[in-house]
């Protein structure tokens, strides 16, 4: 046999051709959802169980978590995570091992996001930003995805593959255009802005992501990053005014509109995606 043809031989099999949306089906596999009780957590948590999939609702507010679980049946149990803390994180996969004996993706979801109107947003200017509140919020969007990507992607490289996605922003595409948060009549010393560590930690999601989808793409395990534009949810109307002129679409996103793009990470119709930003975001990103 001729070097040429034994290297066609190192060419994997492509697998029995499935129907398109049976790819789409999570039916089968665990899904831990960090942030689980938060916005959007909730709505990846329903896309898990709509897709056929187990929903695992992993956050540091428990009860929550296990309110929003009960009203999505059985297939989502509520799970007590601090993403922070390391041996929180140990813990939960040993719980979710010995619930369902396996883990097939994570998702990355967990976050401080000071909210537009907010006094974490008044309180967020560069030049006085606490050094605390900056380890604080990056020990959670950050450090907290390394941490559990860590932890529950080792094991899944260990046990035969699985996927990671990790929930970015559209922030972590452009800047943010702080003259969406200008009050009328402040000094400019005083004008509330988007903080500067989340644009840091979403940046840092999409690096993560790469990396980790090189170092684990020979034991099976994809990584790709989502990055979501706004959510409508009870904005001021001025600020809501300001950003849709700035989206091609003409609006924020509904917090359903993530569902099915959040299915296409977890699920076998991504299978050949690895490394990868998939930005849902109005066409905000385009201007």
């Amino acid at each position: 046999m001729d070097s040429e043809t034994s290297d066609l031989t190192t060419i994997p099999a492509p697998a029995p051709r499935r129907a398109t949306l049976e790819l789409f089906s999570l039916a089968g596999r665990v899904v831990l959802v960090t942030g689980g009780a938060g916005l959007l957590g909730t709505r990846h948590a329903r896309a898990v169980v709509e897709a056929g999939g187990t929903a695992v609702l992993a956050d540091v507010c428990h009860e929550r978590a296990r309110s929003v679980a009960d009203e999505l049946g059985r297939r989502a149990q509520a799970l007590h995570l601090d993403v922070t803390d390391e041996a929180s994180v140990e813990r939960a996969l040993a719980v979710v091992l010995d619930r369902h004996g396996r883990i097939d993706v994570l998702v990355n979801n967990a976050a401080v996001d000071p909210k537009a109107g907010g006094a974490a947003l008044a309180s967020g200017r560069l030049e006085a930003f606490p050094l605390a509140r900056w380890h604080e919020e990056l020990a959670v969007g950050l450090t907290g995805a390394f941490l559990c990507a860590r932890v529950f992607g080792t094991h899944m490289a260990a046990a035969g593959g699985g996927s990671i996605v990790n929930i970015a922003s559209d922030l972590a595409i452009v800047a943010p255009d702080q003259r969406l948060y200008q009050i009328d009549g402040l000094p400019p010393s005083e004008q509330p802005v988007k903080p500067v560590t989340y644009s840091v930690l979403k940046s840092g999601l999409l690096g993560l992501t790469r990396y980790l989808a090189t170092y684990w793409a020979d034991r099976g395990v994809r990584v790709n990053a989502l990055c979501p534009g706004g959510v409508a949810n009870g904005q001021p109307e001025e600020f809501v005014a300001r950003l849709i002129d700035r989206i091609p679409l003409g609006r924020m996103a509904h917090r359903d509109e993530y569902m099915g793009a959040l299915v296409f990470l977890c699920s076998d119709a991504s299978s050949y995606m690895t490394g990868a930003t998939l930005v849902v975001d109005g066409g905000r990103t385009c201007w």
